[in-house]
């Protein structure tokens, strides 16, 4: 279609040297981007929450409208008027295919803590409590198990754990093996670029391959701007709301990165306790120390400054101050 009209305003004697294409971020992702990209095509995928709408309660919506809005918005973008809207960076094939096993694995690792649950469950209701369904002799305990009453399981119950134990004997194998998997790719290529900054990151302690392969793919390999852009695409930074006379901070503007927020959350109050004279820590506790309740507010700002210090680290080599490493493998 797009070639189509190119001939079109051609014959008319109008020739088109450049043709943009713009469309909303969703769930069919960036292949539309790349393949318009391989054809001459210039394409960008724009953030919808950027799109400024009416605040009005009720407003007409149809796609006319809506289409109308995204025009405006792209058009304004392509005069240099940066508030318009923003536009995604648009990953490589390769890129989107390096998250996808750090990804499978909080999937298969969310799987097995579901089958477990349901199990515990499941016993709770017959009042048998104790039950390890993770521990390797639990197949052969699970038909040993009595009830309160002193009757075994009943029968439904019975083949019911059996199959829960077999799935969840199947969702640790496939873990077992995402892992596995991902030591052979480090090996394999150790001076790769994302490899090599998964090695480096490994090295801090308190940081596992986990954790690191999953801040370098989600993060640390995309070509940000600068520390603001770091810490605002892992969701860190905050929302002042202030008017007028009214000032006040709304939290966590949470428009970054889900998985990258949660992991460096978790990885702060971890690297309290495995670097306590690294200089981030120090800084922390002397901000916590005579105020307690200010801990879990800090920890944000603590998650913050260390992300930032290990995008510098894997982007210059600048290692943070105080930081101990493991020996060089």
């Amino acid at each position: 279609m797009l070639e189509r009209w190119r001939d079109e305003a051609a014959r008319a004697g109008r020739a088109i040297s450049r043709i943009a294409v713009a469309f909303e971020a969703g769930r069919d992702g960036f292949w539309l981007a790349r393949w318009l990209r391989e054809r001459g095509i210039e394409a960008h995928v724009i953030h919808p929450t950027s799109i400024p709408v009416s605040r009005e309660h009720r407003r007409a919506k149809t796609d006319r409208l809506d289409t109308n809005l995204l025009k405006r918005a792209f058009l304004g973008w392509l005069r240099g008027e940066a508030d318009h809207c923003s536009m995604a960076a648009i990953p490589t094939l390769a890129e989107e295919d390096a998250k996808r096993p750090n990804r499978e694995r909080e999937h298969l690792v969310g799987e097995r803590t579901r089958i477990v649950n349901r199990m515990k469950s499941t016993l709770a209701r017959l009042g048998i409590r104790g039950f390890k369904p993770t521990l390797r002799r639990a197949p052969a305990r699970l038909a040993t198990l009595v009830t309160p009453e002193g009757v075994p399981l009943p029968a439904n119950t019975c083949a019911e754990l059996a199959r829960e134990m077999t799935r969840l004997h199947l969702v640790r194998e496939q873990i077992a093996a995402v892992e596995a998997a991902r030591v052979a790719r480090l090996e394999a290529a150790p001076a790769e670029g994302p490899h090599a900054m998964v090695r480096l990151l490994a090295r801090v302690l308190g940081i596992g391959i986990e954790t690191a392969d999953m801040l370098v793919h989600e993060v640390l390999s995309r070509r940000l701007r600068d520390r603001r852009a770091v810490a605002r695409y892992a969701g860190l930074t905050g929302a002042p709301d202030e008017s007028g006379s009214k000032r006040r901070e709304k939290g966590l503007a949470r428009a970054g990165n889900a998985r990258v927020r949660r992991g460096m959350i978790q990885l702060a109050w971890r690297f309290l306790r495995f670097q306590k004279e690294s200089a981030l820590a120090q800084w922390y506790r002397a901000r916590t120390d005579a105020a307690a309740g200010s801990r879990k507010t800090m920890i944000v700002a603590l998650a913050r400054k260390l992300l930032i210090a290990l995008w510098r680290m894997t982007t210059t080599g600048e290692i943070p101050e105080g930081v101990v490493l493991r020996p060089a493998t």
